[in-house]
């Protein structure tokens, strides 16, 4: 039986323990929840690039970039078959909006409703992006204004309830104090102990950290690896990915009039284009016979950056028969976001019936804890049963000791143990550092020796209690690779 399929039961269970009392309602719709996209919520300081990694992600300009008074309240973008915009209020009932929208980013016409009265917004749209994700855009911690802050603390941190999120990208530039705090809060301790299984880092507005130049994201690579090495990093999130968000956005939303402007820098001979895309200044005010207005030149800066100016330039001088299309697939390469999306694929997506029986059983145990009542207990113990008898979660936890020191080793074998339960991917060839076009015979090859090699260091006396434990559970990793294999289908 599968775990999505023990999890439903044991809700389903719980609900009829907890028939006509006010925690029906919400256990209902944590069992609904099973059915929906993975729920992902974006975080992190303000003014960190949010709003703008998030309409990269779904290839449209939805969320407002600029510090307009909805950034500041926690807003919701889901797939659905209509356009439209509803506001829940902290009290009363929900309101639909009326919104525009042109060639940007929706605006939302809040009515007669100020923005500390709604606690939420829901931006419904149809989009196939969305249809595998639902994406949580939260104001920027570190605000001005600390209720501002509150918010994003309240949603992915609440007092009484489970988060609505079943994982979180979080964005800095590096790690902040406040950062540290709230990814710790973030981390849950009932089904393990507290695990990066469900956060992913990102270095954003990576493109900066080079100052616009050309290998600037080259040098951001380097510092994310150093980052998703760096022992305090690795206990709060899986790993570090760079992404030029602006870059990113862009990208996804190019257009030719923005191409055919951009053939004019690439025109120039080199040691113009480099001049004049020194800085900013320059390029607003040098060279009128370059043939933008003031106008066009700041909306390309608004756009691109300096940076992505600069790379777009490069690229048409190299190849000037590019289209839009082609620039488009190549910026959004060297922005980060097609690492970025494989990395979610492999870590979030992959994982999706794990993380949402993860965010289940949390309510769950909450809920069973706070109110005893005849039934309840079974319920509790049957939520017991599956934690520890689940291997997902038998891979959470080890996950967790091998990020958090306490199971240790010679750096190869920790290394091969963290790929072979699933830290960076929960496919078999990730796990098995094999190509993605491997054969099943490999596969299945690749395990097997896998397997004896964790089955020798699990009996092993001169292993230790800890690592013993851990290479069991990668043995049992190996005979579901193997199993997966001999498969039918």
């Amino acid at each position: 039986m599968s775990l999505i399929t023990r999890t439903r039961g044991v809700l389903n269970q719980a609900i009829e323990v907890y028939r006509a009392t006010p925690y029906e309602r919400r256990l209902t719709a944590v069992a609904g929840r099973l059915d929906e996209p993975l729920r992902v919520a974006i975080a992190g300081r303000i003014k960190a690039g949010k709003s703008t990694l998030l309409n990269a992600l779904v290839g449209d300009r939805l969320a407002p970039t600029d510090a307009g008074e909805c950034t500041r309240i926690v807003t919701w973008y889901q797939d659905g078959h209509t356009y439209r915009v509803l506001a829940l209020p902290a009290e009363g009932e929900p309101r639909q909006l009326r919104f525009s929208r042109d060639e940007g980013a929706i605006e939302v016409d809040l009515g007669d409703l100020a923005v500390d009265d709604v606690a939420q917004l829901v931006v419904t749209w149809p989009s196939q992006a969305l249809r595998t994700v639902t994406l949580i855009d939260t104001p920027g911690i570190g605000s001005l204004s600390e209720q501002t802050s509150q918010r994003s603390w309240d949603l992915l941190v609440p007092d009484d309830e489970e988060t609505p999120a079943d994982a979180v990208v979080y964005l800095m530039r590096h790690l902040h104090a406040n950062d540290v705090e709230f990814l710790r809060a973030f981390h849950d301790v009932e089904v393990s102990r507290p695990n990066p299984v469900n956060a992913i880092g990102i270095l954003s507005r990576a493109d900066e950290i080079g100052v616009g130049r050309l290998d600037a994201m080259a040098s951001a690579r380097r510092i994310a690896q150093r980052m998703s090495g760096d022992a305090n990093i690795r206990r709060l999130v899986q790993s570090v990915v760079p992404v030029a968000g602006l870059l990113a956005e862009t990208a996804a939303t190019l257009t030719e009039s923005e191409v055919a402007q951009l053939r004019r820098v690439a025109e120039l001979p080199v040691a113009q284009a480099e001049q004049l895309l020194l800085s900013a200044d320059r390029f607003l005010q040098n060279m009128p016979e370059l043939g933008l207005t003031t106008i066009e030149r700041e909306a390309l800066l608004g756009r691109f950056g300096l940076f992505g100016v600069r790379l777009s330039a490069a690229m048409l001088r190299h190849n000037p028969a590019t289209t839009a299309t082609e620039l488009s697939q190549e910026l959004t390469e060297r922005s980060g976001l097609a690492q970025l999306r494989e990395v979610l694929g492999s870590l979030f997506f992959e994982r999706r019936d794990v993380l949402k029986s993860r965010s289940a059983l949390l309510a769950l145990a909450d809920v069973t804890r706070v109110c005893v009542r005849p039934g309840s207990e079974q319920v509790a113990g049957a939520v017991e049963e599956i934690i520890a008898s689940a291997h997902p979660f038998n891979e959470l936890r080890v996950l967790s000791s091998l990020r958090s020191g306490w199971v240790t080793g010679k750096p190869e074998v920790v290394a091969e143990l963290e790929q072979l339960i699933g830290g960076a991917g929960a496919a078999v060839h990730q796990r098995l550092r094999l190509p993605a076009d491997a054969s099943a015979a490999e596969l299945a090859a690749g395990a097997a020796d896998a397997l004896t090699r964790w089955q020798r260091r699990a009996e092993s006396p001169m292993t230790s209690y800890e690592m013993s434990m851990a290479a069991r559970v990668a043995v049992r990793s190996c005979e579901g690779m193997i199993a997966e294999q001999r498969r039918p289908w």
